[in-house]
């Protein structure tokens, strides 16, 4: 069984936060999984995403997406790098035929569950990553 707590991708996270055209079910899940786990280096991946959205006019109110994921984060757990999350990320590329970023993402979720996915949800707007997550045996959430 699903508990309250998954793990966020940031494809799903910026929907939450901006308005864009899934952000309706963004929110909804966030409302059914706020307890959120993330990688460690989702914030940098959140915010270079706000400045691409807002170097393409597509982030028109900036301080309410920073607030939005102030609060979304501030609910969250953080993945931490170590050896253990570089050596499951090692092994993603070929495994899962995900890049680098993509394969810490994935990396740090098999970490957040101690490798057993079973039951625990991803939430992913990402369509190759979201494949590869359940592969690995997430519950997938998608959001995209």
């Amino acid at each position: 069984m699903m508990t309250e707590r998954a793990f966020w991708d940031t494809s799903a996270i910026i929907p939450v936060c901006c308005v864009q055209a899934f952000s309706p079910v963004a929110r909804s899940t966030f409302r059914r999984f706020p307890r959120p786990a993330l990688w460690w280096g989702t914030p940098v991946e959140v915010r270079s995403a706000f400045e691409r959205l807002k170097s393409e006019n597509a982030l028109p109110n900036e301080q309410s997406a920073i607030r939005h994921w102030s609060k979304f984060r501030a609910k969250a757990i953080e993945v931490l790098p170590d050896g253990a999350l570089l050596a499951v990320a090692e092994s993603i590329p070929a495994t899962y035929g995900l890049r680098a970023l993509d394969a810490f993402q994935l990396a740090a979720a098999l970490i957040w569950c101690s490798e057993r996915p079973r039951n625990r949800a991803f939430v992913c707007a990402d369509s190759k990553l979201s494949l590869a997550a359940e592969e690995a045996g997430f519950e997938l959430v998608s959001v995209g």
